[in-house]
């Protein structure tokens, strides 16, 4: 238990970089204007990269990218719609698996924390 008490309190304690410029991410930046065109086509109130790209811990041989994403209000059906396609075509645009997470779906407080730690905006409508 004592151990971990210290691994958790290790996490909460650890300072992650501020957040990064989008003009400090080539892969990001390369593909900005295409990507402002998705965002307004999925219906995305606001996108944020955040993980191993933002922590120097990215392999561009083998690592995804993870997207804190926020959609517009939608029906059920059009956000399921909206949320897959969204996937697929960031997917698509960076040749690479893309993670999106929802900002409400975040229950766990040090993944939360880490997120809003360790991200950059990408697009806010």
């Amino acid at each position: 238990m004592t151990r971990d008490r210290g691994i958790i309190a290790s996490m909460v304690t650890t300072r992650i970089p501020e957040a990064t410029a989008v003009s400090d991410l080539p892969m990001i930046a390369a593909r900005q204007s295409q990507l402002v065109k998705l965002c307004k086509k999925f219906h995305i109130r606001r996108l944020e990269l955040f993980g191993s790209a933002l922590s120097g811990a990215f392999d561009p041989a083998c690592s995804d990218l993870d997207f804190l994403v926020e959609f517009e209000p939608l029906p059920p059906i059009a956000y399921a719609s909206a949320f897959f396609g969204f996937k697929e075509a960031l997917e698509q645009l960076f040749g690479r698996p893309a993670d999106l997470v929802i900002p409400s779906a975040v229950r766990n407080p040090y993944f939360r924390q880490s997120i809003e730690q360790n991200k950059a905006l990408l697009y806010a409508a």
